[in-house]
């Protein structure tokens, strides 16, 4: 796993003429990705509701990947507009179009046009875990300390 993963993309016919996730910065840890609502037909969030919103891509990711998906700040700071399970992920061996699930924690609805840049991608390695039941287990000083504990 060096390197950064090889992403296919597949654009779906909803999302012709739109650009593929971009990278807006040279250092960018995340990829844009734009809305692939119909031109005549926005979608709008009102306050407290969400959407599924399309992208009109799928992707294949390399084993070993996950895809992320989390909003975007300035969404976020200006409008109150966030992805619902962010981080969300996306596996490996998914291969449906990829949505963002978005809502409204603004006081105002909010209006999605075509092409418009609703969430970020970020692509990060993943390892299966195994797991194995045992009777006790090692001792920390933190021990069973729950929400909240280390902040006293």
């Amino acid at each position: 796993m060096s390197g950064p993963p090889r992403i296919l993309v597949r654009r779906l016919a909803h999302a012709e003429g739109l650009e593929l996730p971009t990278y807006e910065t040279v250092q960018a840890a995340g990829c844009d990705v734009r809305a692939a609502v119909d031109a005549e037909a926005v979608l709008v969030i009102g306050p407290g509701e969400r959407v599924l919103a399309p992208t009109g891509i799928c992707v294949s990711i390399p084993d070993g990947w996950e895809m992320q998906v989390r909003p975007r700040s300035g969404l976020a700071a200006k409008h109150g507009v966030s992805c619902l399970n962010a981080p969300g992920t996306v596996d490996a061996d998914y291969r449906g179009e990829v949505k963002v699930i978005l809502v409204n924690h603004g006081a105002e609805p909010f209006t999605i046009r075509r092409g418009d840049r609703i969430a970020q991608l970020v692509f990060a390695p993943v390892h299966q875990a195994t797991f194995e039941e045992v009777e006790e287990l090692d001792e920390t000083a933190r021990g069973q300390g729950g929400f909240g504990s280390t902040g006293r």
